[in-house]
């Protein structure tokens, strides 16, 4: 099999001189160079992992459910290695071909689904047998199908979730656990998204999101949100929706978000993905409050890595913090000056790190494949 390149990003001080360097180095220590350099002064030495090249899935299958939920899988790298399963955030988000870029394709069997109703999974949208429950059914469903034994788990924000719940309730086939942006779904933590929290941080934009539903009186406003999204009154679903999307997008995104044009076209699958979060939010995530800190007891003795932006104002980072408390046996990375998506250098540079690491580790322990 042909040796993957790992890729690091260096920016190394020479006085007043600020040298780049992008090295191309497999793991036998073959590299190659390229330099650019910047006038400027700068203290410090870093060494930042990226995303591993682009690779194509060598397989992709519909797998059917107990229900109408058909749910769309994909495998890459190698089949012969570590199996982990990537899960995405949400809900109602989807998997991305950089999705697959976190893992080592010549030691991870890379497996990707989209949850129900979620990206190609059919049908879109679809919120009829659609719980947290039945995601991790589905995921014990793929398992079974693929012949893994164990794996490794891997999300982020609400893909995080799933995989501390499957964790907890399947533990004999769980070799690891990658968790990024810690979301525990707690009353706590929607509030601080739908009530007291980030509309002080971003108060213009919670104010569109307010305005979007003015028109509904005497109640909070998650269910003044889910009324009009399930109203017979077509402009005012497509509304919420559109401030729905931009107040997440706001949020999540921060100093790195653009606004669309206030023209912006609202489709009925932008509809559709909103109703889908909202169902979550509306029925707590169809779990009990504090569940997963309450059973992390479950999860010692198997590797654990916990990654939190600091400046993460979707899932703020008391959650990683508490995490980290009820799993003291974990690695807590706090990343300075990252935020809750997968994406900026030193994010990136961590949750490959965690990868890698969690690689060697189990391949340091055969008996636990």
């Amino acid at each position: 099999m042909q040796r993957t390149l790992q890729r690091y990003f260096y920016v190394v001080s020479k006085g007043d001189k600020l040298e780049f360097t992008l090295i191309k180095t497999d793991r036998h220590g073959f590299q190659c160079t390229i330099s650019t350099a910047i006038q400027g002064k700068h203290e410090s030495i870093i060494a930042m992992k990226t995303l591993y090249p682009e690779i194509n899935a060598w397989q992709t299958f519909f797998l059917g459910t107990d229900s109408k939920h058909s749910i769309y899988v994909e495998q890459c790298g190698n089949p012969e290695g570590i199996p982990v399963v990537f899960l995405h955030g949400g809900p109602c988000s989807g998997c991305m071909p950089d999705h697959r870029r976190f893992f080592d394709p010549d030691i991870f069997h890379i497996i990707l689904f989209d949850q129900r109703g979620c990206g190609l999974s059919l049908p879109f949208g679809e919120l009829e047998d659609n719980t947290t429950g039945d995601i991790i059914d589905d995921m014990e469903r793929i398992r079974r199908h693929l012949g893994i034994k164990h794996w490794l788990l891997f999300g982020g924000s609400w893909g995080g979730t799933l995989a501390l719940l499957y964790a907890q309730q399947h533990i004999q086939h769980v070799l690891g656990l990658v968790i990024r942006g810690v979301f525990l779904a707690r009353q706590q933590d929607l509030d601080w998204f739908v009530r007291e929290g980030a509309g002080r941080i971003y108060p213009e934009q919670w104010q569109q999101l307010l305005n979007s539903v003015q028109e509904q009186k005497g109640k909070n406003l998650l269910q003044r949100l889910y009324d009009c999204l399930w109203s017979d009154d077509e402009v005012a679903r497509m509304r919420v929706a559109r401030e729905w999307l931009r107040w997440g997008s706001q949020v999540s995104l921060g100093q790195e978000y653009e606004p669309p044009n206030q023209d912006q076209h609202v489709t009925i699958k932008m509809v559709q993905q909103v109703r889908m979060e909202l169902h979550y939010a509306k029925n707590r995530y169809f779990i009990a409050e504090n569940q997963i800190l309450e059973h992390c007891a479950e999860l010692h003795g198997i590797p654990v890595i916990i990654i939190h932006g600091r400046n993460d104002l979707v899932c703020p980072m008391e959650a990683g913090y508490r995490l980290h408390q009820a799993l003291p046996g974990a690695e807590f990375v706090v990343l300075s000056n990252s935020g809750h998506v997968a994406r900026g250098r030193q994010m990136i540079d961590a949750l490959v790190t965690a990868t890698d690491r969690m690689a060697k580790q189990i391949k340091a322990n055969p008996h636990a494949q």
